[in-house]
């Protein structure tokens, strides 16, 4: 895509919203961060960010958190949820234009920063994974230990779960730097000390993956987990939780 195309495709960006919140955006915006502004940083993000997966796709991040100053995001609020929806429609069109894929759903959030002053602004990026699974609303409000995945949890349960990319998983993460079948964490049932109640024991295995996994930083290929346990495949961190505080480790 040349400079060209890019100056045009803000310009009818910039047009796009004005035309939607009228003349009282173009007044609030006068002398703070313009949105056009933020437009052309989320589009230099990706470019910046762009991890070659093939000759023909990139992967650029999709999670986006616009960071602004007090008064620049008092300004916006009564606009953001309309700007958002407009800027990340014009990142998905940029990233058509370049080819470029997201591992999920594109979110723009905007907050404020104390060391920035009006007119200025920062963005941070990650290229965080879609996750989906198997389980129902009933299986994980019941479950006694849970897994997290990018805002999504996962009951885990005797036998166990797979985490991988592939269709076969129990939990399908959709980040290149996860193997098809990845890891496995199995949970194991194990009666208390006292006899009275039921604890599990949870351990994570890899599957003879790609990339390997991270324990709490430590990469290994066979590790017992526990409440807050973090566990890295790819790109993606996932947190073991455990709503009863009875695991045996």
């Amino acid at each position: 895509m040349t400079e060209g195309g890019d100056v045009g495709g803000l310009q009818k960006f910039e047009q796009r919203l004005e035309a939607m919140i009228s003349s009282a955006f173009a007044r609030a915006f006068r002398s703070a961060v313009q949105p056009v502004e933020i437009a052309a940083a989320l589009q230099r993000e990706c470019d910046n960010n762009a991890q070659i997966l093939s000759r023909d796709r990139r992967m650029v991040p999709n999670d986006f958190h616009v960071e602004l100053s007090q008064t620049d995001l008092d300004r916006l609020a009564p606009y953001d949820s309309t700007i958002s929806q407009e800027l990340a429609s014009q990142v998905q069109l940029h990233a058509t234009q370049q080819s470029y894929v997201f591992p999920g759903p594109i979110t723009i959030a905007f907050e404020a920063a104390d060391d920035l002053t009006t007119g200025r602004f920062r963005i941070r990026s990650r290229a965080q994974a879609k996750v989906t699974g198997n389980s129902s609303y009933t299986q994980v409000r019941r479950a006694r230990a849970l897994l997290e995945v990018n805002g999504t949890r996962h009951p885990l349960q005797p036998p166990g779960l797979v985490i991988g990319r592939g269709t076969d998983a129990d939990v399908r993460i959709n980040d290149p730097g996860v193997s098809r079948r990845h890891l496995e964490f199995t949970v194991v049932p194990t009666s208390s000390p006292d006899g009275n109640s039921e604890d599990v024991r949870i351990e994570v295995r890899d599957l003879g993956s790609t990339n390997g996994i991270l324990v709490n930083g430590q990469k290994t290929t066979h590790a017992a987990v526990g409440d807050g346990s973090e566990v890295k495949v790819g790109n993606t961190t996932m947190t073991v939780r455990v709503v009863e505080e009875n695991i045996d480790v």
